[in-house]
């Protein structure tokens, strides 16, 4: 069984769509990041960056030993269940196509997701008074992001060639393109894969689970000191992290 520590948010159905194409048993764990969940000790001592997704798998199997397994970060997660069920990712033994799925993944974290996460912030949360010059910064680098992925998409219709988890990773951030305020119209590769995705199954139910828990403009900056402002005080034992 794993516990799977998740809200409805694109990096949380990351790991949503992974466990639910490979079936493997897990537990929701519903974390409440408004609330400050993603600070108590004992979610620290699995996510160290306070942040979800996360997972502890309690039978990680052979050469792990008898103790729980704890994974944090949805690139380290979704690489992990790839491992360890043998699926959606190439084996380590094959070196060239392993070499391209690191690629992918993190090109994924460093550069497509943190960039959508900043649009989303200064599209969605940021005061008023202080959006511009983000939303007009991270709106060119998300559509930049859009433009390396309808490259990489010529002549496949997934980014290593068949389904992985590397277009798990980037599905969730091209998903809900039009609520970021970015559109597809200029890449066309990259709308067709989308689509796809979207149609698969496992991924509908990753979407739709705990839908009603999104976020969807009522926690802001200027109103949820819990979720936005943070500093590394806030990782501090006993440190109160209430709202405004």
């Amino acid at each position: 069984m794993i516990d799977f520590y998740y809200a409805p948010t694109p990096n949380g159905w990351k790991v949503a769509i992974m466990l639910e194409e490979t079936g493997l048993d897990y537990r929701l764990m519903l974390m409440r990041l408004s609330e400050g969940d993603q600070f108590t000790p004992e979610f620290l001592a699995i996510s160290p960056n306070a942040k979800m997704p996360a997972i502890v798998d309690h039978a990680p199997g052979s050469g792990w030993g008898d103790e729980p397994v704890s994974v944090f970060e949805s690139g380290a997660i979704l690489l992990y269940l790839a491992d360890k069920t043998g699926q959606f990712a190439p084996p380590p033994g094959d070196l060239s196509a392993r070499k391209a799925l690191m690629e992918w993944l993190f090109w994924q974290v460093g550069n497509q997701g943190p960039m959508g996460g900043q649009l989303s912030h200064f599209r969605n949360y940021a005061p008023e008074d202080q959006r511009a010059y983000g939303l007009n910064r991270y709106l060119g680098e998300y559509d930049r992001n859009l433009g390396v992925l309808e490259n990489r998409l010529e002549r496949r219709e997934y980014i290593l060639g068949d389904y992985s988890i590397a277009d798990m990773l980037a599905f969730p951030w091209a998903f809900i393109a039009k609520p970021l305020g970015a559109s597809l119209a200029e890449f066309p590769r990259v709308a067709d894969w989308r689509a796809r995705i979207k149609e698969r199954p496992a991924v509908q139910r990753a979407i739709d689970l705990e839908k009603s828990g999104q976020n969807r403009g009522q926690h802001r900056a200027d109103n949820n000191r819990v979720l936005f402002n943070q500093s590394a005080a806030s990782l501090r034992p006993g440190k109160k992290r209430d709202g405004v």
